[in-house]
């Protein structure tokens, strides 16, 4: 998918790419995304069920926020971050260009030597948890001028780390792979008493494996999956207001339009209006809400 607008010396680019059949396993889809010329902003990084990881182009990427407000704010050439509940405060000065990935935090182990959990909560450079291959990605893609060949080099760089770590970095127990799988297909309305009882462990047990697997609690994690697609949903119609957000509430299981907002409130630190206002036409902000590695 490619999308593409230049006006009086304004460039908004989007394109988004799906991964070879390996490196598929780990990362859902590659977003590149270029712009030039724009008022400078913020743009807010919303939890979602999905890790990131962030290769520049260009500009490197500068963090007014992270995720863990006691960080200091950085400039970053590339970043990962895990699963968290509050949102990252990044900032551009009318330009910036990289790729996206949203990453399984299933596949965290096979990518990046390490389960989810450890990353939960944190955003910093990516060469953390890739070493140097993060550096080999940037290093490649400021030298490589099209998309098509950008999204090669992360198959071909990812796709030898994810063989170099085969059998080496372990795998997430079976019946947690299980519940977060199930969770994501119920778009995070699954009680967590349903959920444990589908993949025969205890409340407590699932709970105290979820949050070492993955970094979040079954509860919390139900709420991220559910408000990343009502936030989703409501990108793709941004001007029809309040009437939208009541019915992109009721679709989403929310009680009523307050339930909503309350979950905005939490994890974008605004009211959807307010997020919409702020970030329509942000180019990272725009993604396609039937991404892939959605359950059907």
């Amino acid at each position: 998918m490619r999308t593409a607008q230049v006006t009086n010396d304004v460039v908004n680019q989007s394109v988004r790419g799906r991964p070879d059949d390996l490196v598929h396993l780990a990362v859902a889809d590659y977003h590149g995304y270029r712009q030039r010329g724009l008022a400078p902003a913020y743009h807010r990084g919303l939890p979602s069920p999905f890790l990131t990881l962030i290769f520049t182009v260009e500009e490197p990427l500068e963090i007014a926020r992270h995720v863990d407000a006691r960080r200091p704010a950085g400039v970053y050439d590339t970043l990962a971050g895990g699963l968290h509940t509050t949102p990252a405060m990044i900032r551009h000065h009318g330009a910036q260009s990289g790729i996206q990935l949203r990453v399984d935090p299933l596949a965290a182990r096979a990518l990046f030597g390490l389960p989810a959990g450890e990353l939960a909560g944190c955003d910093g450079d990516a060469t953390e948890v890739l070493g140097r291959a993060a550096a080999e990605v940037h290093e490649q893609l400021r030298e490589t001028t099209s998309w098509a060949r950008r999204f090669a080099v992360l198959d071909r760089v990812l796709g030898r780390v994810l063989s170099d770590r085969t059998g080496q970095a372990g795998a997430p127990p079976d019946a947690v792979a299980q519940a977060w799988r199930l969770l994501l297909g119920s778009g995070g309305r699954l009680p967590v008493r349903a959920l444990a009882s589908a993949v025969g462990y205890s409340e407590r047990h699932l709970t105290n494996q979820f949050r070492t697997e993955l970094g979040l609690r079954p509860k919390a994690a139900a709420r991220v999956i559910r408000f990343d697609r009502a936030r989703r949903d409501l990108q793709r119609d941004p001007s029809s207001g309040p009437v939208l957000i009541a019915e992109v509430a009721a679709r989403h299981g929310y009680y009523d339009q307050s339930h909503l907002v309350r979950d905005f409130v939490d994890f974008a630190g605004c009211a959807p209006s307010r997020w919409l206002a702020e970030e329509f036409g942000n180019v990272q902000a725009a993604e396609a809400c039937e991404g892939a590695g959605w359950p059907a």
